[in-house]
């Protein structure tokens, strides 16, 4: 069962998303807000798995509110400006709900996050879909690699497929995106820099004006990043 919140200002988008939330039986609502700092802190303290996210709120906007969040979540986005709701894909929202809501569109949305989760259960194949202490388990075609975090040097999206570098020579090659990967690496231990990267922060070798630097290889870091990479790094 996915534990979900709410974050709307609107009193009759939120009645209308508990109600949908009611109809699945998949879902757990545990608590509403009306803005994003009470949710915020909400998070802090308590095991949420699904967030559906209003943009245009007061004080703290959806969009800043993305980029405060000390781990990835899965996120549904809830708005009346579908252009707003694009900036949203930069940070790995599963989906956005244009208001009014219409059921049918809720239900694909919560469809796109359960198959989420069963390919999560796929990528990672050592029966739990967290990750364990210091290391993760990845299907490779017929192969499973174990692959140690401190080993991990970044990855890469590549098509329908990510690449996984570690201090081997060869990349391994994996059915998945790049947010699914996200979700199961530690967030103290790696860090999305690019629609296309994230980074083991501790391989890091240099960091240049508009690149990471890890084995030689640049990878460069998007502008959307940047503030949490300088949080990282305290450098920029």
């Amino acid at each position: 069962m996915l534990k979900c919140i709410i974050v709307e200002d609107e009193k009759l988008a939120q009645d209308v998303l508990k109600n949908y939330i009611g109809y699945i039986p998949s879902l757990k609502l545990l608590n509403c807000f009306n803005n994003a700092s009470s949710a915020f802190s909400y998070i802090h303290s308590n095991d949420v798995d699904l967030i559906f996210l209003d943009i245009n709120m007061p004080q703290l906007s959806g969009i800043d509110f993305l980029k405060t969040l000390p781990k990835q979540y899965q996120i549904i986005i809830t708005t009346a400006y579908p252009e707003h709701a694009l900036e949203g894909y930069e940070y790995s929202v599963c989906d956005y709900l244009l208001k009014p809501i219409r059921y049918e569109r809720f239900l694909k949305a919560i469809n796109k996050v359960l198959e989420l989760n069963k390919r999560l259960d796929k990528l990672i194949t050592n029966g739990d879909t967290k990750n364990t202490e210091d290391h993760i388990f990845i299907k490779e075609d017929h192969v499973v690699h174990k692959i140690f975090f401190n080993d991990l040097l970044y990855v890469e999206a590549f098509g329908n497929y990510i690449k996984i570098y570690t201090r081997e020579t060869k990349p391994i090659l994996a059915r998945a995106t790049l947010a699914e990967m996200e979700l199961q690496l530690p967030p103290d231990l790696f860090l999305r820099v690019h629609k296309s990267y994230i980074v083991g922060i501790n391989q890091v070798n240099k960091i240049e004006t508009n690149d990471l630097v890890i084995a030689a290889k640049k990878i460069p870091f998007g502008a959307t990043y940047r503030q949490e990479i300088r949080k990282k790094f305290r450098s920029l």
